[in-house]
């Protein structure tokens, strides 16, 4: 999120960060909004599972165009997840 921001001001004046046109999401309440975090924090049933994507209080699938649900391919790719572990090793040892 801090980087959005930075972002946000950084590129403003190129055109580069717009606003989008797109219907707003609906807000969820509070408790709407933790209770999937609390559910994957606090549930027995998930013990030891890893590396998944969870949203409205279960895991997700994969994401569909034209929604706003769901996880990108990217999001969980071994292989992008296995090199950005490696740069960020090297970036933190200097």
């Amino acid at each position: 999120m801090l980087f959005a921001v930075e972002a946000s001001r950084r590129w403003a004046d190129d055109g580069i960060l717009r606003a989008s046109s797109g219907p707003a999401a609906p807000w969820k309440t509070p408790e709407q909004g933790a209770a999937t975090s609390v559910l994957v924090a606090t549930s027995p049933l998930l013990d030891g599972v890893g590396g998944r994507y969870f949203e409205d209080y279960q895991q997700a699938g994969p994401h569909e165009p034209g929604t706003r649900t769901g996880v990108a391919a990217y999001a969980v790719d071994p292989a992008a997840a296995q090199r950005l572990w490696q740069v960020s090793e090297q970036t933190l040892a200097g």
